[in-house]
């Protein structure tokens, strides 16, 4: 299936390649114009065109683009091992593994913590929004491991969202990071927003004109001039939020392929430490974070409720492979 749009080039428009205009005018990631354009699926006046191809004033533009499919209106149970750390009648509280989609979208609309909760427990609530998203409140990133709160009751989901809306829950995170931060303590507060080029990637507006709010807490907890261990404590909870603001201080996630965490960004690159860095991403193949700690109000006793996580196995590995490593060399 395919969706089609035309776009008719101003009066006054300025010699602008083919690409670049497009992109002004159309939500489409980067890739998904050059794929369309170089299958053909773009055409100026009647005629396939190149990337490299100046518009003029009058011209008109076809983009044909192939849609994704529709997320299905079911659900489907499937038997997938839960890490449940407490569970009452109102909560439930996940400990996610780093290889689990919380819930379907494109690409993964099976094998997600959705369809192992659909499974494991009956009639839990949906979202507002009409998404099938049975008990999710938040969401955590795939690749990313940690602490989720599930709600079993409308009224838990109801109660929940308002604080997760009020920014009154504690949620800490750990990263590592590649280099070291120059302030031991720090906040990041610019918005983040859906990229201009590619709108799977979270950019950040440190001027405030684009996006929402979204504020950072960090402490560094350990350096090892290559690397440091960090805490964020998350006043906001924007999508990529950790990812996107680390990036901006200048210290992406080790390991974080969207935001260039995937190669060496610090130490002279001879074989040895080469190897080394290669090893390293062989036991950390994804970004090295971590939702360690979720503290929120219950909704039926309002007492507060604070869990902690221990670090996965692949994230300590690494860190002690970067401390010896560094102690040695």
């Amino acid at each position: 299936m395919y969706e089609h749009l035309v776009i008719k080039a101003d009066p006054g428009q300025n010699p602008l390649r083919l690409d670049k205009f497009i992109t002004h005018h159309s939500n489409y990631s980067r890739n998904k114009i050059q794929d369309a354009i170089d299958s053909e699926s773009v055409k100026v006046n009647g005629k396939p065109a190149k990337s490299s191809y100046k518009i003029k004033p009058g011209d008109t533009v076809n983009i044909y683009v192939a849609k994704p499919p529709k997320e299905p209106t079911e659900i489907l149970p499937e038997d997938i091992p839960l890490n449940i750390m407490y569970e009452d009648d109102s909560v439930l509280i996940i400990n996610k593994d780093a290889d689990m989609v919380v819930h379907p979208g494109y690409n993964n609309w099976n094998g997600t913590l959705v369809n192992a909760l659909v499974h494991h427990f009956d009639n839990l609530p949906t979202s507002k929004n009409g998404a099938i998203r049975p008990g999710l409140v938040h969401r955590i990133d795939k690749g990313t491991t940690g602490l989720l709160v599930i709600a079993k009751t409308e009224y838990a989901m109801q109660y929940l969202a308002r604080q997760f809306a009020d920014h009154s829950t504690e949620r800490t995170y750990y990263a590592v990071v590649w280099g070291e931060p120059k302030e031991d303590k720090g906040t990041i507060d610019a918005n983040l927003g859906r990229g201009f080029k590619d709108r799977r990637v979270t950019d950040v507006f440190p001027e405030g004109d684009h996006g929402r709010t979204a504020v950072t807490h960090y402490e560094v907890l350990k350096r090892l001039r290559y690397v440091s261990l960090v805490k964020c404590n998350l006043e906001t909870g924007r999508t990529h939020q950790i990812r996107a603001h680390m990036k901006y201080l200048g210290h992406p996630l080790f390991g974080d392929s969207t935001y260039g965490g995937d190669k060496a960004l610090r130490g002279n690159m001879f074989s040895k430490y080469k190897q080394f860095v290669d090893n390293c991403f062989q036991i950390m193949p994804r970004q090295a974070l971590h939702a360690k700690t979720l503290g929120f109000e219950h909704p039926q006793t309002k007492e507060w409720m604070q869990f902690d996580s221990e670090l996965p196995e692949d994230m300590v590995e690494l860190w002690e492979k970067w401390e010896h490593y560094v102690q040695f060399n």
